[in-house]
């Protein structure tokens, strides 16, 4: 998904505001997958196709892209809200 095709598909928006949009949906997904711990990495995978590694990979890659350095371990924790080797002791089944 990139904003400019995201402009071009509503043409109301300008880059900025679909950007912020963007990362406003970002931040929500962000914020419910912190509050589902119950949904394991393995299940959104299953059904989803992604899970939260993936996006932690992908915001990493999105850094890397634009000269940012951010480290897995840096975007990990930004996507889980704690080291991961913390969720990971407290609600990976």
């Amino acid at each position: 998904m990139t904003t400019d095709n995201n402009s071009q598909l509503n043409p109301q928006l300008t880059p900025e505001q679909t950007t912020e949009l963007e990362a406003a949906a970002f931040r929500s997904l962000v914020a419910h997958l912190r509050e589902r711990k119950d949904v394991q990495n393995l299940d959104l995978m299953n059904l989803a196709g992604f899970c939260r590694n993936c996006l932690s990979r992908w915001y990493a890659e999105a850094a890397a892209a634009r000269g940012l350095e951010l480290s897995t371990d840096q975007a990990r924790e930004i996507v889980y809200g704690m080291p991961y080797s913390e969720w990971k002791a407290k609600h990976q089944r």
